[in-house]
């Protein structure tokens, strides 16, 4: 925890309570905006609460996710194995796999079709584009919800998001990942690396486990739990162990640290592989990332305008397509101290019930 006033657990938020009005900000707003942002700057993560109504459509697509990997081949063809290519950030689409971290992936990306290698039109996982709009408003709502916390102006980053809905002959830059991690099937490298927990407890990772997504907001909800995450700290901490039916992880990415001048940092991740009996399917997950459009530039001339402070290194407009094929060290990325530099929603602030909220599990 970072000061005496910080959350004593993984914030958590109900999305109905981000929606913005008219006006003056509701109570309800205020409170839920401090929580999302205190638990980014401790934990660099949150939990979102989706309607309840919504509950049936993630169980059911993460069902369809597991009948997918389960028909896919033990050995997929040379064409599907795909590494991380940077230079192909925004145009992957459909299957590939990627051994090293022992993972499927299933890109759907509106405006593109995907192809099977032997030009047959490939059977894509059940309800994708209802879960891709579902979880693509609940990180534009995230957004926003940050731009309030910052004092920014309302909606500031639209210049460069995707247009809602999509125009003719558009294809979009958020993407939705459906993964499948350590599928007993699926013969990967399965290079793993052994952690223990402070409980004793021993917990097994694929060799390149630190991961930073370069999207604005990233929105993950697996079907077991695994994920783990770097709070203020530098100590990991499993942020999907106790979550219901309806709520999903959330946290920032790399374009959302430069477009923020580095005030919001992104989320270090790693993914706890299960190897273990009884473990038929893997770990499957959806992983919505609101990104920025590649024709478009990350500035901070937004964050100059609220007053805030801009170093040196993000003086100069980045090109997305540039940034998304750079390297960023992250250990250049966590030595800055940004918790302390930005001041964030009080409790006076957000009203004067809000202790009460932050100590029990909402």
């Amino acid at each position: 925890m970072a000061g005496d006033d910080g959350l004593p657990s993984l914030g958590r938020v109900k999305l109905t309570d981000l929606i913005p009005s008219e006006g003056l900000p509701s109570d309800s707003y205020k409170l839920s905006v401090s929580t999302l942002s205190q638990s980014f700057a401790q934990y660099s993560a949150a939990v979102i609460q989706f309607p309840a109504a919504d509950a049936a459509l993630l169980r059911s697509s993460l069902d369809s996710a597991r009948l997918y990997f389960q028909q896919r081949e033990a050995y997929p063809s040379a064409d599907m194995i795909h590494t991380n290519d940077s230079r192909e950030w925004c145009k992957t689409s459909g299957y590939y796999a990627d051994p090293q971290l022992w993972q499927e992936t299933y890109d759907y990306r509106p405006g593109l079709t995907p192809i099977e290698p032997s030009n047959a039109m490939e059977l894509p996982p059940g309800g994708l584009p209802d879960i891709f709009g579902l979880l693509g408003k609940a990180a534009r709502g995230i957004l926003d919800a940050m731009s309030y916390c910052l004092n920014l102006r309302s909606s500031p980053f639209t210049e460069i998001l995707d247009n809602v809905p999509l125009r003719s002959r558009e294809v979009s830059s958020s993407v939705l990942s459906v993964c499948c991690h350590a599928r007993p099937s699926f013969h990967g490298a399965q290079h793993h690396n052994l952690t223990t927990q402070d409980d004793g407890q021993l917990m097994m990772f694929h060799d390149h486990d630190h991961q930073v997504d370069k999207s604005l907001i990233s929105v993950v909800k697996s079907d077991k739990a695994g994920l783990h995450v770097r709070d203020f700290h530098g100590r990991w901490f499993l942020v999907d162990g106790d979550l219901g039916p309806q709520e999903a992880v959330v946290y920032p990415g790399l374009a959302l640290y430069q477009a923020t001048a580095g005030y919001v940092n992104p989320a270090l991740h790693r993914t706890e592989i299960y190897n273990i009996p009884g473990n038929m399917y893997g770990r499957c997950s959806l992983v919505f990332k609101l990104m920025p459009k590649s024709m478009t530039c990350l500035s901070c001339s937004e964050m100059r305008a609220a007053g805030h402070g801009v170093e040196a290194q993000f003086q100069i407009p980045v090109p997305v397509d540039d940034f998304m094929q750079r390297s960023h060290p992250t250990d250049q990325l966590f030595n800055r101290n940004t918790f302390q530099s930005f001041s964030f929603p009080t409790a006076q602030d957000a009203g004067p019930w809000i202790n009460e909220m932050l100590v029990q599990d909402l």
